[in-house]
């Protein structure tokens, strides 16, 4: 009892660890401890990509290469085609960096004592932020500004209903950058929340029998076991759910792209 009554400090102190601090600097102008993880993941994926290239050959080989060009392949076939359709290819380029650098982050944050760059809203903001301007841009490119902006509006419509569809699509059209923002950070900050739940509850039944070696402390011990084990399960989750939000954030981006394009076939 004595450990549960002292596991909500313990779970705050985690919580604690995960705000932005300062690594250089300060919070207005320096490097938090995301943004570090932030560019070492981005310096990671460059090496990747250098890697792959030099050993990429006209037929693949080895584990590293063929898993690479499967993921690019998937993307390609995917979400490129899948999803954005006879435009895919120009769109490609983009699509598949965007799911390369938020797996990576999120593949490196699992990492003990690394921080996914993807664990602060600032980060998934900024993503957001660019996957936004890039469909408005495509958007307004495929038909014009104003063709954009009358096109929230669905064609048949009479007035003033076309007015408050308008204004509902508009609120809906900026509502997608705050929804890429928060679903990616939640699920990142929420997962790896949990994980260090678990592993302080597990790190707290151990420590009795780590400080004296007895009977007692050993059988007090026992329930470390199942929460290892849990620990361990809902990282092998978490690492399927990194995959899964890289997947999900690209495919909503390029579902917007192939929205706005589409508007301007229409018209």
């Amino acid at each position: 009892m004595e450990i549960f009554e002292k596991l909500p400090d313990e779970i705050n102190h985690l919580v604690s660890e995960f705000s932005s601090t300062p690594v250089v600097g300060d919070l207005s102008c320096g490097i938090t401890q995301y943004s570090f993880w932030l560019i070492v993941s981005t310096i990671v994926l460059l090496i990747v990509l250098a890697v792959f290239k030099k050993k990429q050959t006209l037929v693949p080989k080895g584990f590293f290469v063929n898993g690479f060009e499967y993921i690019i392949e998937y993307v390609e076939n995917d979400i490129g085609k899948g999803v954005v359709g006879e435009n895919w290819k120009k769109h490609f380029p983009f699509l598949c960096s965007l799911f390369l650098f938020i797996l990576i982050n999120n593949m490196i944050g699992l990492i003990p004592g690394m921080k996914p760059g993807t664990g602060a809203i600032g980060s998934t903001a900024a993503l957001a932020i660019f996957a936004f301007v890039y469909f408005i841009y495509y958007g307004c490119k495929a038909h014009g500004v104003i063709g954009y902006i009358k096109s929230l509006a669905p064609q048949g419509v009479s007035f003033p209903t076309n007015v408050l569809v308008w204004v509902v699509e508009l609120f809906s059209t900026f509502l997608r950058l705050i929804t890429l923002a928060v679903r990616l950070f939640c699920n990142m900050f929420a997962g790896h929340v949990v994980m260090g739940s678990f592993a302080i509850m597990a790190s707290m039944f151990m420590q009795p029998l780590l400080q004296q070696v007895s009977a007692a402390h050993a059988v007090g011990a026992l329930p470390s076991l199942a929460w290892l084990a849990i620990l361990i399960l809902i990282y092998a989750i978490e690492l399927v759910v990194g995959a899964i939000q890289a997947y999900v954030f690209t495919v909503l981006t390029a579902v917007y792209v192939s929205e706005a394009e589409e508007v301007a076939e229409e018209e």
